[in-house]
């Protein structure tokens, strides 16, 4: 796994914007070009933009959040350069933190009963990049037994090690990411604890909060119970996602001619490293940010100190009206 580990690390290194407290450009004269046609990063205006969004948080009452070059910069490059939504992203995401405590709240990575769900390596981002440079997160639920790991637990479990990726990986924030979605083991005890609730708030968070931008999905080894599950979290994505799903089944041929066998582990196909080998790989990443990991609670709103009304998870995580649109037949 050592040579994977070099792989994953030699285009970008967060430390240097811990040392030096602002923002180390590490991309490739190529990717930077790439930031400038996609996502309209001008860099003699970089640090202007993020010093007003700086700054704008500083006047936010209510919002705790991490001010620090690398993170507003994430925000910017996740909406584009626009301003007013990286301010509507950015207080989101804080909001749904704090609306979340049970996915942000106790992320100690050398926790029991969170040790024994990261070695299931239920979320996975993948070395390297695909063809397009995105990066390949894969995740696994089924592999939990769902009457032992609570749906919360796996989410919590997931978060830490995607928000660990998404510091630590400068690429990603230029050129998006690609979900890979395999539903092996998938159960009818799974389909119960994925409630149209738990969709919403998963849908909400990851679509409305993080800065991420998602190219692609893909569902793999899809059984019987897949179709109910699908469905509920069909009915809360974007349209623009919608388009972006690629059903596979059992077809590995299907899916390498989205995702390409280099970025692939073995065992699907691909020729980078097994899973053991990345699921170790992440474990000895989430335990070199464990500090990082646990000062990272700190950070969310206060409502009671937020102008106007204050928000509640019934305003951001309300599925009333979506149960008209959900088909789970």
């Amino acid at each position: 796994m050592a040579l994977l580990a070099t792989n994953y690390h030699n285009i970008y290194t967060s430390e240097l914007w811990t040392m030096v407290g602002e923002y180390v450009c590490t991309l490739s004269k190529e990717l930077q070009q790439r930031a400038k046609e996609e996502i309209n990063e001008d860099p003699a205006r970089r640090a202007a933009d993020i010093e007003h969004i700086r700054d704008w948080l500083k006047h936010q009452p209510h919002i705790r959040a991490r001010t620090d070059d690398w993170t507003i910069l994430r925000f910017l490059r996740g909406c584009k350069f626009s301003l007013q939504r990286t301010k509507e992203k950015l207080d989101m995401f804080y909001t749904c933190k704090s609306l979340c405590p049970e996915w942000y709240k106790n992320r100690d990575p050398q926790d029991k009963k969170m040790r024994a769900i990261l070695e299931l390596g239920t979320c996975l981002p993948l070395p390297g990049y695909d063809h397009k440079g995105r990066k390949v997160i894969l995740t696994r639920w089924g592999r939990i037994n769902p009457s032992i790991v609570l749906v919360n637990e796996l989410m919590r479990a997931a978060t830490l090690v995607i928000d660990v990726c998404l510091e630590e990986d400068e690429v990603e924030s230029v050129t998006g990411l690609v979900m890979i979605e395999d539903c092996d083991c998938l159960s009818f005890s799974h389909v119960a604890a994925f409630t149209p609730t738990f969709a919403k708030k998963a849908s909400t968070l990851f679509q409305e909060g993080y800065p991420m931008r998602p190219k692609g999905l893909n569902y793999i080894n899809t059984p019987a119970a897949f179709d109910t599950v699908f469905n509920i979290f069909k009915s809360f994505m974007k349209e623009k996602m919608k388009k972006r799903v690629h059903l596979h089944g059992n077809d590995l041929e299907s899916l390498h001619r989205q995702v390409p066998k280099e970025v692939l582990p073995v065992e699907y196909g691909g020729t980078n490293g097994t899973v053991e080998e990345i699921t170790k790989y992440w474990l000895e990443r989430v335990d070199a940010r464990r500090d990082w990991l646990l000062e990272d609670e700190k950070y969310g709103v206060d409502e009671s100190k937020r102008p106007g009304k204050a928000k509640t998870s019934a305003d951001l995580f309300g599925i009333e009206g979506s149960f008209r649109k959900l088909t789970v037949d």
